[in-house]
This record gives structure tokens, sequence and C-alpha cells, in this order.
């Protein structure tokens, strides 16, 4: 038996396709990928027990907003989410989601303000699990001594996020985002 429906749609974007699924409250999965056909083989394997159904026009909007935040036209993204977590995991995300475009924090900094001194990998994990690429910017995390760490996307993709939002007037910039 299928328990709801979801929606989505497949676009373009500068780290590669980008997938974008929502139930009627909000969006619940955003993936990125190299080829359609595997971003909607994926989507029906996360989302086996759903009806699914592509609906570029439903979501269009939505998509549109992603895109331009990613690529650096909006510096504000405004999406309702509808994501479910363990209640670590949504303190985790909701600390991400507070952290400025263009800058990053480390995985025990991250740790460190929910008050778990010795979090750094079970912040990793919450990262890991963050169903929503980008909504909620777990690529704004990163290693204590600099490195990019983990990205569930590809460390390319992280690579290619951060420096668009290390310039948002450009997209670029070469000096790389600033770490706090």
């Amino acid at each position: 038996m299928q328990d709801r429906e979801i929606v989505f749609d497949i676009v373009a974007c500068q780290p590669g396709q980008l997938l974008l699924a929502a139930t009627e409250r909000g969006v619940c999965h955003v993936r990125f990928g190299d080829k359609e056909s595997e971003l909607e083989r994926e989507v029906h394997h996360e989302f086996a027990f759903a009806a699914l159904r592509r609906d570029p026009v439903a979501l269009k909007v939505w998509c549109e907003m992603l895109v331009s935040y990613i690529d650096g036209h909006s510096p504000l993204l405004e999406l309702p989410l509808d994501v479910s977590g363990s209640r670590f995991q949504k303190r985790v995300w909701d600390a991400l989601r507070r952290i400025p475009r263009g800058e990053t924090r480390s995985y025990g900094r991250v740790a460190r303000e929910l008050g778990v001194a010795a979090g750094a990998r079970a912040v990793a994990q919450a990262c890991a699990a963050n169903p929503v690429a980008v909504a909620i910017p777990c690529h704004r995390v990163i290693r204590s001594d600099g490195g990019l760490g983990g990205y569930r996307w590809g460390l390319e993709r992280k690579r290619v996020l951060l420096a668009g939002e290390a310039e948002p007037s450009t997209g670029s910039n070469a000096a790389g985002p600033r770490s706090g």
C-alpha cells in the first residue's frame, strides 16, 4: 500500500543534476547526481512505499528558488521542509541552517554549540543523514583542520557549493569560504 504522495522533478544546476521531491507539507528530499535516470531510480528506491510522480509544473517555483540560491543569485533560501530524523539530528540540522552563507563551521564546533563537546562524530553522522542537500546546508561543515571532510553527494560538489557561496556577487572566490 502506498501511504503518501510525493512529487519530484530533476533539474540541471552547477553541481550537476538536482532532484527535488516534496509532499503536500514541503520539501522532503534534495539530492545531487550525474544522470537523471540514476536520480529517478534512487528516489523510487528511497520512497518505495509512496505514490511517486514527476511533476515539473508543481515544483517549478521551488526548483527555481533552489537553483537560484545555488547559483548565488538569491541570498536566502526559504523552502518549507518535511523531513524526519532523530531529535539529535534535528538539533544538528537546525544549527546548520544558522550557519551564514559563505561561512563554515567544524564538526567539533557545531557539537560544542549543541552542548555535546565530544560529539563531532555524531554531528558528522547527522550531516550524512541529511535528506535535503543545500536546504539544510551540511556542506558548510568541515573538519577542524580545514579539510572538507565528507559529503554524501561527493567532495567535488561540496567544493563547488562552498566556492559558489564564498562570493555571492560572482558565484566564486579563490580565497574560499570563511571559517568560524
